[in-house]
């Protein structure tokens, strides 16, 4: 492969330092929840923005995706991971989601959960996390609780196994 070709397909994640950085993640969130997913942008930009860390990821330098990581009671709730349409299916979530769960175990979370559309459960479950608790209703789309590194018994209750390992 040459070094085109390889830079071309590298996709970067970077936690955003600047207020250029924060004004790409929010562009990229209106574009993908506001205007494809008619969440009202009121809810979409909140006030746990501004204790959130986010996460930018670039594609050959273009702002492709984004996420967020909220401390809260010692958890650490992963949010409002979009990726650009045209770069979907391309290992940008992946990337993106690795990056905020190495984050949330850098902040010693206890536990690291999600609210996943349900739609992309799969995705999430792929990942390590397991759907917990019943199908609710968030900003019009129905959403699914899911942890990470849960196990469901047989009676429906939590348990906590070993969470899983995410290299560098």
């Amino acid at each position: 492969m040459n070094r085109t070709a390889k830079t071309r397909s590298t996709i970067i994640v970077k936690r955003v330092t600047s207020q250029l950085e924060l004004v790409q993640v929010f562009t990229i969130r209106i574009r993908v929840f506001v205007q494809e997913q008619r969440v009202p942008a009121e809810i979409e930009l909140d006030s746990a923005d501004r204790r959130a860390i986010h996460f930018l990821a670039l594609k050959s330098d273009k702002a492709v995706g984004t996420a967020r990581v909220i401390m809260r009671n010692g958890d650490a709730k992963i949010g409002r991971m979009a990726v650009l349409k045209s770069y979907r299916r391309k290992g940008v979530g992946t990337v993106l989601l690795k990056r905020a769960i190495l984050a949330a175990k850098r902040l010693h979370a206890q536990r690291i959960y999600l609210h996943a559309q349900l739609t992309v459960t799969g995705f999430y479950e792929r990942m390590g996390f397991r759907a917990v608790g019943r199908i609710f209703d968030e900003a019009g789309i129905a959403h699914r609780k899911m942890i990470l590194g849960v196990e469901l018994t047989t009676k429906g209750k939590e348990s906590h196994r070993k969470m899983m390992r995410i290299g560098n």
